[in-house]
């Protein structure tokens, strides 16, 4: 009869839904701002938010799949993946300034990230999205409708949104590395703060 229990029981557990054992993952899907490009791997703002979760109490293990040069349009042919292979809680999809710098149409990004979106919120995911800006001398149509591509996204998928990732820090030259791109060490906890105050309301 015991024999006949456990064995109805380890049944049940083998069929439960693999998201329950992975439940507590969040998924950073980004490109060099958010793989520590220049930096060790441990500077990164990425890896001070799993220090951050794990000095709060708070049980979720950071996966960080991005990737130096990505672009939305890749971000959008590697989601399915990236979801299926790490079944996060949380998504924090901070994509889209290489396509500023090509210059990419807006609506061309927008697609992108849309599918980004609403892919993980049918896997079951909470999704916060990261947005970028792009420099003035890129003309002022397109400055802003790259900025409004993340808050007409944000709106329509109903997702946690943090307008600028670069926010209060953009203009120190000295947070910057010698490309002028990628921020220093010494910027990571800036961007960390900046990502932290609006990924908080998803942590429950």
């Amino acid at each position: 009869m015991l024999k006949k229990f456990l064995a109805t029981w380890l049944t049940s557990l083998l069929l439960l839904p693999v998201t329950a054992w992975a439940g507590s993952t969040i998924l950073i899907y980004g490109d060099s701002l958010s793989a520590a490009y220049g930096l060790a791997r441990e500077a990164g703002w990425a890896a001070l938010l799993q220090a951050r979760l794990e000095h709060k109490g708070l049980d979720y293990t950071v996966t960080n799949a991005s990737i130096s040069g990505e672009t939305s349009s890749g971000g959008a042919a590697r989601i399915a993946e990236a979801l299926k292979a790490h079944k996060p809680r949380v998504v924090i999809v901070a994509l889209g300034a290489n396509d500023g710098l090509r210059g990419l149409p807006p609506a061309q990004m927008q697609a992108n990230l849309a599918k980004i979106v609403s892919r993980s919120q049918k896997s079951g995911a909470r999704v916060l999205l990261v947005g970028m800006r792009v420099p003035p001398n890129y003309g002022a149509s397109y400055t802003r409708e790259f900025a409004q591509v993340y808050t007409d996204l944000a709106r329509k998928y109903k997702t946690a949104l943090l307008p600028f990732l670069l926010e209060g820090m953009a203009e120190q030259r000295d947070l910057f590395q010698a490309d002028n791109l990628h921020p220093t060490a010494a910027a990571q906890p800036i961007l960390l703060e900046n990502v932290w105050n609006a990924l908080v309301p998803l942590l429950k």
